[in-house]
């Protein structure tokens, strides 16, 4: 095969010395795209070239150039990786690029609108090569199905690469001023933002994100959102028309999806998300498990974190899980926290302290119970004898450290609060008043109900004169372990 006035290289031809042309892949208006393979490496590749009737359009030859090196600074896996560039003795220009085996979205959508889940990582993959390009200066400016090519990775999974950089707005000098403005004119309009029609050169990320609404609108209803048989018609349509609703012609997408296309395609571009992280984010619930990782990339990316971004999913219903109330407290104090990646986890340095303390409290009542008994066979007749200064002492002093070891950093409202001994459940005997005089404590035996420690409360007229009247309570700490101690009135 001979070269042609639309191919400058035919199959066979070695290019540069090393790349032995194969087959082609595709060609446009501009450029052709043939499958090569490296004869020192065994390598295969794709090379891209100008054709020959462009080169008189010294613009166009530059913003090939351009693509190049805009494309080679991005390290993301979902951009096509360009590994060279030459010139052919005809002076045609081409880049050397990564082969890439599958097709692109443009032609998966002649098979039908994408499920939803598939679509959305698509759109989260792309955001992630586009993330990288803003992050660089740079707006791709000609987002569309065509330019997000369906690769399969060595696992066999697909992945999308986005391609074409060539319309990229990037950072420019003096010198190179009048070559953007000629190619930021171009684009595909169907994907255009309102912006992006009236003044190309003056856009920033907010278009792509336009694009990347219109582009996930179409991927879910196989049909543009501003339609328009000329381009007087299309034109008028992104810029003084709103979209059909996306739920009339995906009636099984989710709401919140809904909402989140509707915001990318808003003709004011303060009202979109402010950059593809709040995009991302915002289209997570909807998307792939991988979602989440994708979003994390894209905001480390950015240099954004969970909290510095200003995400506002529209209608994603926040998933909540519920958290068990208090053993003794009411059902209604049962508290809700959300399920996310933001959520605060619990620090496990308090949990140490907290089981010492237990395990010291538990020790301590034990052995001042085993005091009291020993108080109480020593005593005979007079069971109902106050304890020892030194029993009291105990239970007292290992109450308030376990109290102050289990008490959290931020304190619940009074209203809430659990009284001195946490969330007691008492064994108690139904109906008995809780100034009803003690009986003496046989041990194994259960025992009468007794309110909270009260210091001040009078003796009942039952109550020897000896001293105050004594017994033994058990309670449950926060821990849901068993405790006992000595409650005096």
């Amino acid at each position: 095969m001979q070269p042609t006035s639309r191919s400058p290289v035919a199959v066979g031809d070695v290019v540069a010395g090393k790349f032995q042309v194969e087959r082609v892949i595709g060609q446009g208006g501009m450029g052709v795209v043939v499958a090569a393979t490296h004869l020192q490496l065994d390598q295969r590749v794709a090379l891209k070239f100008l054709l020959p009737e462009v080169l008189a359009h010294p613009d166009i030859v530059q913003r090939f150039l351009r693509e190049a090196r805009a494309s080679v600074r991005i390290h993301s896996e979902h951009v096509a990786r360009v590994l060279d560039v030459g010139t052919l003795e005809s002076g045609v220009p081409f880049m050397v690029m990564e082969f890439l085996e599958g097709e692109d979205l443009e032609q998966v959508l002649t098979r039908g609108p994408l499920p939803v889940q598939d679509a959305v990582g698509f759109v989260l993959e792309a955001c992630e090569a586009v993330a990288e390009a803003h992050s660089l200066g740079m707006v791709h400016r000609d987002l569309k199905p065509a330019n997000l090519f369906l690769a399969r990775r060595p696992s066999g999974k697909p992945g999308i690469k986005v391609l074409d950089f060539g319309i990229s707005k990037v950072p420019v000098s003096d010198r190179e001023h009048a070559i953007t403005k000629t190619a930021s004119i171009m684009g595909s309009p169907g994907y255009m933002s309102p912006e992006q029609m009236m003044s190309s050169d003056k856009v920033d990320v907010r278009s792509d994100i336009w694009s990347l609404g219109v582009v996930l609108y179409e991927l879910l209803g196989r049909r543009l959102p501003f339609p328009g048989a000329t381009m007087p018609e299309l034109v008028a349509a992104i810029l003084q028309k709103a979209p059909e609703p996306l739920g009339q012609v995906r009636p099984d997408a989710p709401m919140g999806l809904v909402a989140v296309v509707d915001r990318c395609l808003q003709k004011d571009p303060a009202v979109r998300f402010a950059n593809v992280a709040e995009l991302a984010r915002a289209l997570a619930p909807f998307g792939p498990r991988r979602a989440e990782q994708s979003v994390e990339r894209i905001e480390t990316v950015l240099g954004l974190g969970p909290t510095s971004v200003r995400a506002e999913p529209p209608a994603a219903t926040p998933i909540i899980a519920p958290v068990a109330p208090r053993v003794g407290a009411p059902a209604e104090s049962a508290t809700f926290l959300p399920t996310t990646s933001q959520a605060a986890r619990p620090s496990g340095r308090r949990f140490v302290p907290a089981v010492v303390a237990v395990l010291v409290v538990g020790a301590a009542c034990a052995g001042a119970l085993a005091l009291r008994m020993r108080e109480i066979s020593a005593g005979g007749s007079q069971a109902a004898a106050p304890p020892s200064a030194a029993t009291a002492s105990v239970v007292a002093s290992v109450t308030t450290a376990t109290s102050a070891a289990l008490t959290p950093a931020t304190a619940a409202p009074a209203a809430t609060a659990p009284d001195a001994g946490g969330a007691l459940t008492r064994d108690m005997a139904a109906g008995a008043p809780s100034a009803a005089p003690a009986a003496p404590i046989a041990p194994g035996k259960s025992h009468a109900p007794v309110g909270p420690a009260r210091s001040t409360a009078p003796a009942s007229s039952a109550t020897p004169a000896s001293g105050p009247s004594c017994h033994v309570v058990s309670y449950f700490d926060d821990n849901g372990d068993k405790h006992f101690k000595e409650e005096c009135h």
